[in-house]
């Protein structure tokens, strides 16, 4: 009992093996340690920073957004009574490109505020909790007394936002860059270029960005760069080589592998398979060109050159690549076949040769990891763990993006469930230590700069919260109550994600009500993956993202909340002998309650947007989804009715019910019916 005790002790004083936080309020990434006081500062207590370390302008500009965000800047003169001090002490400024530490602790107590960390970077993040933490107290907002120690798990936390596919503009990268921040995410990966675009002003190769119309002028990247180290962001640069390359030779047709002459950027999302010529000693030349340029602007030691998606194809059908390849002996074992891996291989090193010169470590796509690859090349992997972990293996570091590709559609819940590093991982102590982290992506293909926040936001934030926070923090329904937090924060940061699909349908309803239109978006959701490729509609750069499946949320709130509703209806149904009493007392009687006055408006609300959907076009190829909805909803009531009668249903017409539901199921107008999984639950119960 003793030896227990001793060890129970141990392990509670041991940081390593502190229990993650249970009462964790809006908190979000969740931090390491936090112990609640009862005493709170009240809303008119003003706060005055006072400094201990370094002068540093930026620090002091950060302290004072955040004291502006919670009202609490105490005036330059005079001296309020109730004005307490925000002590800053740090040792150093911090420099997020060398991974400098970023730990931190932030006390709130009746005497002030304190923040202590190693370097500024600690700072920024305790400013960033410090603006969640303001709890309700009446009609006005108060800070809570606690005590926080907090540092992340991973040194790399980042957001991919594509501006090839669909430019944003410098307004849209700085909203996200404070929403990262306000997250803690700490590296914005640029994806400059791609196929459809070029998108940064080049000098020496000024036809690189005049062929793709919108860009960036170099003053307006500074300026980005500026905003960012303002936050502790990084900003690593992606210029995607030897594929995804048609903006390039658009611009310098002497680059092509092909025949194929492109006079304009790609008009399709389609891949098209085409890449440099990595043969010729002109195609080295000109990236020595770009590259000396760019390393010079984007002052991050880290320099992405993409390096993926090349199948080879056009390599393989030029003769002179193909003599090439034999001559250095890129062939497989039937001396007729390229190795596309050793002709990639080759172009990589002639690369990673250039970046050295300008004092760059090379990132690129996982693809780039073949044997012979050098150890300093850093792999993002895509295409699954495996890469990520055939990557540390080989000594190389690594981060992860697989699982946390945005665009694609999926929950929150399927990002936050998805870990560098699970207890089952296959590596060594060793090579867990080249585990940098994770970026979340965000492609571009359907998310131009009108509706790109909310196909980011907030699930973003669940990418955030699993790269910084420890590993045993995975309540879900506690992370999404704190994401919807996070959320309306965001919307006060200047964020987009909500406004502008609301925007969105007002404009697609025009002069009629738009509340059935809201009504049915709220629960569709855009299909999931690449199925909008290939659902009858052909997209290109140009198409306007302006129809009802681009209003719709990438994931459904409503759909989710009414999913929950029903879990707590068939956990206190299912506990009970006498079923029917759960809807005789009052948490289960309100509970059924709103499902059924929920399901009602459902049922009722294809009536109400019949006359919309007869008058627009664009929106008449969604009402099989809205008559969908109020069939479904139609179900719901029925089988909810006989929950209430404690009757279980006939199996003739469950039978029926869940051919019906089958029949309603087929996605319309690139979306899909998320409710419909939810109500197949409730129909399904047996009892």
């Amino acid at each position: 009992m003793r030896q227990f005790l001793l060890l129970l002790v141990f392990l509670l004083a041991h940081p390593g093996f502190s229990q993650p936080p249970t009462d964790t309020r809006n908190l979000l990434p969740v931090p390491t340690s936090v112990r609640w006081g009862k005493a709170t500062l009240g809303w008119k207590t003003m706060l005055r920073p006072q400094f201990q370390g370094p002068a540093d302008t930026l620090t002091a500009a950060a302290v004072t957004r955040t004291l502006g965000r919670l009202h609490r800047q105490a005036p330059a003169t005079g001296s309020p009574a109730a004005t307490l001090p925000l002590f800053i002490r740090y040792g150093k400024v911090g420099q997020p490109e060398l991974f400098d530490e970023e730990r931190y602790s932030l006390r709130v107590t009746p005497s002030g505020v304190t923040i202590d960390a190693p370097t500024t970077l600690g700072v920024l993040h305790a400013l960033a909790t410090l603006e969640q933490l303001p709890q309700p107290d009446g009609r006005h907002l108060v800070l809570p007394e606690v005590d926080i120690q907090d540092q992340p798990r991973f040194a790399w936390r980042g957001l991919l936002i594509d501006v090839a596919r669909h430019f944003m503009p410098v307004a849209v990268i700085k909203r996200n860059l404070d929403a990262m921040a306000a997250t803690k995410l700490n590296v914005l990966h640029w994806h400059l270029s791609d196929d459809q675009g070029f998108r940064v002003e080049s000098k020496t190769l000024p036809r690189l960005h005049e062929v793709s119309g919108q860009y960036y002028t170099q003053a307006q990247v500074r300026e980005v760069l500026r905003y960012a180290a303002a936050r502790g962001i990084r900003v690593l640069p992606e210029f995607d080589v030897p594929g995804h390359t048609i903006a390039w030779q658009s611009a310098y047709p002497q680059l092509a592998s092909g025949d194929t002459l492109y006079k304009t950027v790609y008009q399709s999302w389609r891949l098209a398979n085409v890449a440099f010529d990595p043969t010729k000693e002109t195609t080295y030349q000109l990236l020595d060109t770009l590259f000396g340029e760019m390393t010079a602007l984007f002052p991050d030691p880290y320099f992405h050159i993409g390096g993926d998606e090349n199948d080879g194809r056009q390599w393989r059908g030029n003769p002179r690549i193909m003599a090439f390849a034999k001559a250095k002996k890129m062939l497989k074992s039937d001396g007729k076949t390229l190795d596309k891996h050793a002709l990639q291989t080759y172009f990589n090193r002639r690369v990673l040769t250039m970046l050295t010169k300008y004092n760059k470590q090379m990132v690129g796509w996982d693809e780039i990891l073949v044997p012979g690859l050098p150890k300093n090349a850093v792999i993002q992997s895509w295409r699954g763990k495996n890469g990520l972990y055939d990557a540390a293996k080989a000594g190389n570091r690594a981060i992860l993006s697989n699982g946390y590709y945005l665009d694609l559609n999926l929950s929150a819940a399927n990002a936050y469930g998805t870990d560098p590093l699970p207890v089952d991982n296959p590596l060594s102590v060793a090579q867990q230590q080249l585990i940098l982290g994770g970026e979340a992506a965000m492609w571009s293909e359907f998310a131009d700069s009108v509706i790109v926040d909310s196909r980011i936001w907030p699930r973003a934030a669940a990418v955030a919260e699993r790269l910084w926070s420890a590993r045993e923090v995975t309540n879900m329904a506690d992370m999404y109550r704190r994401l919807a937090a996070v959320s309306q924060q965001l919307e006060g940061l200047g964020l987009q994600h909500r406004s502008a699909p609301e925007l969105l349908l007002r404009q697609l309803a025009g002069p009629a009500d738009v509340g059935p239109l809201r009504t049915l978006a709220q629960v569709l959701e855009p299909v999931k993956e690449y199925k909008r490729h290939f659902q009858g509609f052909t997209y290109t750069p140009s198409t306007p993202l302006n129809r009802l499946v681009d209003a719709a949320p990438a994931e459904s709130d409503v759909a989710r909340d009414f999913n929950c509703r029903v879990d707590s209806l068939m956990e206190a149904t299912g506990a009970l002998a006498d079923r029917g009493s759960v809807f005789r007392m009052m948490p289960g009687r309100r509970n059924a309650l709103a499902m059924r006055q929920q399901l009602q408006t459902w049922q009722a609300n294809h009536s109400r947007l019949i006359p919309l959907l007869a008058a627009s076009p664009t929106l008449t190829e969604y009402a099989p989804l809205s008559a969908a909805l109020s069939a479904a909803a139609a179900l719901g009531l029925e089988r909810l009715a006989l929950l209430e009668k404690q009757q279980k249903p006939d199996a003739e017409w469950q039978a029926a019910a869940l051919k019906q539901l089958d029949a309603l199921s087929k996605p319309a107008g690139q979306t899909e019916l998320v409710l419909l999984p939810v109500i197949r639950r409730l129909v399904e119960l047996k009892y």
